[in-house]
């Protein structure tokens, strides 16, 4: 519920927040320049008599002395009959400039107040200050959840490019953005009455003034108790005219005072509202807080940002589910399913179930598994259809499914779990199993057994609506044809073989980066930017189920690479190993966020074997910085399938490459990478200690020899690689 506030909140208020903080930052600009032109002078050591008598001396003509919050002082006067404004010195009474609102000042205040709009626009301008802080506050608690709790709160953001930014500018400038909107919404509430701001206290004008000749400025005693730092207005009676008075107004307080006395006629101090409206005005504005301004100035240069992040991660989840016609609303409908899906092939399945339930006249809602309710009033019966991501976690769609399902109470109604996933995996359709297992503990009725689809075998799902027609009591046909993904086409550049002789056949494919043009970005339809690590699928001719390889290569390196080796059978990778520079291959781009190095300067364990090596020579390659990097790699014989051998050397001399531990299976010494590990237990122990970051790649069963040596290795640190995954510094990425 929360998530969904904060989206559709951001969505419709995006553009006002964006002007109303635009037009802020560069307001927040103006304090700062108003000081660096103010004369500044020992304030204690000159009074408002003083400053007033020196004033007068050089422009008789004074109407009005005005000290900003900044230090300024400017003095109103006419000079050969016209109004004139200048900028004094208050040492000497003289002028430095002459002075102006600046005119884009004026306009941007109107801008960020009103809109243009008048009091229409700001009501609206309140309206947005408040969706800033209701935003704000929603985006540190979903941040917070993500990310562990609040404890956590400022570690790794996780998550695609556009997310990690939308988090990264989030986090600093959320001080900031917190208390200008705070500010804004008192200011808004005080400008209609809502709250009082302390304008009433202001003294009436006295009815009784002397009325004889007026004394010099300067020997006016009531002038001679109030500092230069107090002034903020001095108003001059008009000429020649015995019964005006004097106008003063200061940080605490404002009155009226004989000119020909030089007593003061009435005096107000300001009451506890004006102080607190003075007070935020000040932390809204940075006027007399210049500091303050810039840092708030900055903090708004971030909600452009996570306006436009935000709603490339809006879009991008809206991508990965398909439209579903006749979906109702949660409340009203008598069958739920739930999809938990990391690609989008899950919620493919899903909408065939939805449309297959509404032919036969059922009311279906279809969501995210994050989107569990409290409860559902009209439901029967619940399907949750999910993948499961990696070694057995939550998909994107599901991660926090279980900590909700904890949360709420069994409902009266049945449900039945379908799990997704590939057989090859030892952990297959495992977060299916977790989630049936919770929902037993939790006291939910099954209305079907566990099932579970195998590499998305639209067969084993028709059989599956069999049986569910039975469970049902109705038919229900499911035929699920698979959408194809939109895909670029790419072209084989280069490729270079290896491993024949240890029957290993392996390449390393680099194949053209699209050129998109003008309309294509604008479209959406542009080859998107990609990292090493994230997934290249690629659709091998006769069949619409993509096949995933990990990229070793980013956009900055202007070439699409992969490794490839040839399984007997494979589809795949036997189309792709038949390919010769020239050839096409039909293919898209798959964000894998949670695999690649973390950002900063702690060192990094890369651990691959194999095909493996892909994504860690991208992460090596594009270590600029020369951070701490450390390459375990295995192999079956150096002189076979050695790969990226000549890249290895060569990083290993310019320093993106701190060093290089082999292990190869099919020579006299027979030693595996989990052996290598072992041996430099000291060594990965005390990087480990410092921080470092271990990222391994490669088959399963590699990895699952490589976590167990590695449990041994930190024993004596008190850690284990779960404890490590926690904290965002253990990754794997295997197959």
């Amino acid at each position: 519920m929360l998530r969904q506030f904060h989206k559709l909140s951001g969505l419709l208020a995006a553009l006002l927040v964006t002007v109303l903080a635009l037009s802020g930052a560069v307001l927040s600009a103006f304090p700062a320049l108003d000081r660096a032109g103010a004369v500044m002078a020992p304030t204690d050591a000159i009074s408002v008599a003083d400053l007033a008598g020196r004033i007068a001396d050089h422009y008789p003509s004074v109407e009005q002395i005005r000290r900003t919050p900044s230090g300024k002082v400017i003095a109103f006067h006419f000079e050969n009959g016209a109004p004139a404004s200048i900028v004094v010195d208050p040492v000497s009474g003289q002028a430095v400039a002459d002075y102006a609102p600046p005119a884009l000042e004026r306009w941007m205040t109107n801008l960020h107040r009103s809109l243009f709009l008048d009091d229409a626009g700001r009501m609206v301008a309140g309206l947005g200050a408040l969706a800033m802080a209701l935003l704000v506050f929603s985006g540190l608690q979903i941040t917070a959840r993500h990310m562990g709790g609040w404890r956590r709160v400022l570690g790794r953001a996780r998550g695609s490019r556009h997310r990690r930014l939308h988090v990264d500018f989030g986090r600093p400038a959320a001080t900031g953005l917190m208390l200008s909107a705070l500010t804004g919404i008192y200011m808004s509430l005080s400008t209609f009455g809502v709250v009082p701001d302390g304008s009433a206290q202001a003294p009436g004008f006295p009815e009784q003034v002397a009325g004889g000749p007026a004394i010099a400025v300067d020997r006016i005693e009531a002038f001679r108790d109030i500092g230069l730092s107090d002034l903020r207005e001095l108003t001059f009676p008009y000429p020649d005219d015995p019964t005006d008075a004097y106008g003063i107004k200061t940080a605490t307080g404002e009155g009226y005072v004989d000119q020909a006395t030089g007593q003061m006629l009435v005096w107000q101090e300001y009451g506890l509202a004006r102080q607190v409206h003075e007070t935020i005005y000040r932390l809204h504005t940075g006027q007399g807080l210049w500091w303050l301004g810039l840092l708030l100035g900055l903090a708004a240069l971030a909600v452009p940002v996570m306006s436009v992040t935000g709603m490339l991660v809006w879009a991008s989840g809206r991508r990965g589910r398909p439209r579903i016609e006749a979906n109702v609303p949660a409340r009203a409908a008598d069958t739920v399913i739930l999809v938990g899906s990391e690609g989008g092939s899950t919620w493919g399945f899903a909408r065939t179930l939805h449309d297959a339930l509404t032919a036969t006249g059922h009311k279906v809602h279809t969501a995210p598994m994050d989107s569990l309710a409290p409860r559902y009033r009209a439901a029967s019966r619940m399907f949750i259809l999910t993948a499961t991501y990696g070694d057995g976690a939550a998909p994107r769609s599901a991660r926090r499914f279980l900590a909700r399902l904890e949360a709420m109470d069994a409902p009266a109604f049945p449900v039945a779990v379908l799990g997704f996933g590939d057989r090859r995996f030892p952990r297959f359709c495992r977060f299916a199993q977790d989630v049936e297992q919770a929902l037993l503990r939790k006291g939910w009725a099954s209305f079907m057994p566990l099932a579970t689809i195998d590499r998305q075998s639209a067969q084993a799902f028709a059989r599956w609506g069999t049986a569910l027609s039975e469970a049902l009591g109705e038919a229900v046909t499911l035929t699920h044809v698979p959408a194809r993904p939109r895909s670029h086409t790419l072209t084989l550049l280069t490729r270079r073989d290896y491993g024949e002789a240890v029957q290993a056949p392996t390449s390393i494919l680099r194949f053209a980066v699209p050129r998109s043009g003008l309309l294509a970005r604008l479209t959406g339809r542009a080859f998107p930017r990609f990292a090493a690590g994230d997934l290249l699928g690629i659709l091998p001719p006769g069949s619409d189920i993509p096949r995933y390889y990990s990229l070793a290569s980013s956009s900055r390196d202007g070439v699409l690479e992969i490794c490839v080796r040839k399984h007997p059978g494979g589809l795949c990778s036997g189309h792709l190993h038949g390919l010769r520079p020239g050839a096409t291959i039909d293919a898209f781009i798959r964000s894998n966020p949670e695999f690649r190095p973390a950002s900063g300067r702690k060192p990094v364990i890369l651990i691959g074997a194999g095909t493996g090596m892909g994504p860690l020579a991208g992460f090596i390659r594009a270590n600029r910085r020369r951070r701490p990097v450390h390459l375990y790699f295995g192999g079956r014989d150096p002189g076979s399938d050695y790969l990226y051998e000549d890249e290895i050397a060569t990083w290993l001399g310019d320093k993106r490459l701190s060093s290089v531990t082999t292990a190869f299976s099919r020579v006299a010494e027979r030693v595996y990478v989990q052996d290598r590990i072992r041996e430099n237990a000291e060594a990965l122990r005390t990087m480990i200690a410092q921080g470092a970051q271990v990222m391994v790649c490669g088959g399963r069963n590699m990895a699952d020899g490589v976590r167990a040596a590695l449990e041994e290795v930190l024993i004596p640190l008190g850690l284990t690689a779960a404890a490590l995954k926690a904290q965002g510094r253990y990754a794997e990425d295997v197959y």
